[in-house]
């Protein structure tokens, strides 16, 4: 059997990270999204992670396209992964591979 730790990661996935960016309602459709997105990816493959990763909710559509446009594939959906306000919710799961680093 193996064991489950708390706060620690195996050195083959070193390089992928969970990512989220959150604009304000008062900011949205301002470019804003797209900036911070950007500089994520940036700052990301800077600090060695290949494989930045994200989990959105399947009716934010304009999440899902940003992170589209900004290279991240979705990979699938993950059902009734989180449970939001008593409900159970599922995640549409994206990735993006950086072309400079771990390649």
């Amino acid at each position: 059997m193996g064991r489950a730790e708390s706060g620690t990661m195996r050195p083959v996935y070193r390089g992928v990270a969970e990512v989220s960016i959150y604009v304000a309602e008062s900011a949205r459709a301002c470019g804003i999204g797209a900036k911070l997105l950007a500089g994520l990816i940036a700052d990301s493959e800077a600090e060695g992670i290949w494989t930045p990763q994200a989990g959105i909710f399947p009716e934010n559509t304009a999440s899902i396209e940003l992170h589209t446009r900004a290279g991240f594939r979705m990979v699938g959906t993950r059902s009734r992964l989180g449970c939001m306000n008593g409900h159970w919710r599922d995640v549409v799961r994206l990735e993006r591979r950086s072309l400079m680093v771990g390649s």
